[in-house]
């Protein structure tokens, strides 16, 4: 999959900012920290709970391909990225950030929806599915074709619920013995839902590219 790397989509944000969003690879590295400090103080700011990752972890993901990163002339801008769940009959898009000076033109949405792609290239039996408790990321994981269902939908890898150790509401998650929580469960399931033109024009570059 390491021709994947080589997808990088310019996005025009405005006059003065061009964006570029692509699959991250080990030239990206040195973000990692930034990548964590942005989504902690988002969190904070947000005031609501999102699962802590380790420099290594997110390391691990950018070697392995799993990642899209957004950069404006070298600048972090954003940021998400994949895993898989339950022998890769789930996927989960997360992590997503969007810096504060570059929020208001779309670009968490473009990012989502480039992590959204890589995954059904990279898992395309798997059923794809979030956990949020932002408005703005229901309404993009809606345009995707996601829908609500219930935690018992989810996966059941223990692995995936330990994550929720590290957010603050992970005590609502214990008392409903992981039957709900604050965030709401949204699922794509490809046997039932069809990937919407956007992202069909996403897959389509990145099979090019895999190609090459």
């Amino acid at each position: 999959m390491n021709n994947i790397n080589e997808l990088a989509v310019e996005e025009k944000i405005s006059q003065e900012q061009e964006i570029t969003i692509e699959i991250a690879n080990e030239g990206h590295l040195p973000y990692v920290q930034t990548i964590l400090e942005t989504i902690e103080a988002a969190a904070k700011v947000r005031g609501t709970g999102i699962a802590k990752r380790s420099p290594e972890y997110l390391e691990l993901k950018i070697k392995e391909g799993k990642s899209i990163i957004a950069l404006c002339n070298n600048e972090f801008a954003g940021f998400c990225y994949i895993e898989s769940w339950g022998n890769k009959q789930f996927v989960a898009n997360s992590g997503l950030i969007v810096v504060d000076k570059f929020r208001q033109h779309g670009l968490a949405k473009k990012i989502k929806r480039h992590a959204f792609s890589l995954a059904r290239v990279m898992f395309p039996e798997a059923k794809v599915f979030g956990l949020t408790s932002g408005a703005a990321v229901m309404k993009i994981n809606t345009e995707l074709g996601y829908v609500p269902v219930s935690f018992a939908q989810l996966t059941d890898d223990e692995a995936f619920w330990r994550g929720c150790q590290g957010c603050v509401n992970y005590d609502v998650l214990q008392r409903t013995e992981q039957k709900y929580c604050i965030c709401t469960a949204m699922l794509f399931d490809p046997e039932k839902h069809k990937d919407n033109k956007e992202v069909k024009a996403v897959i389509k570059e990145i099979k090019k590219k895999i190609k090459k």
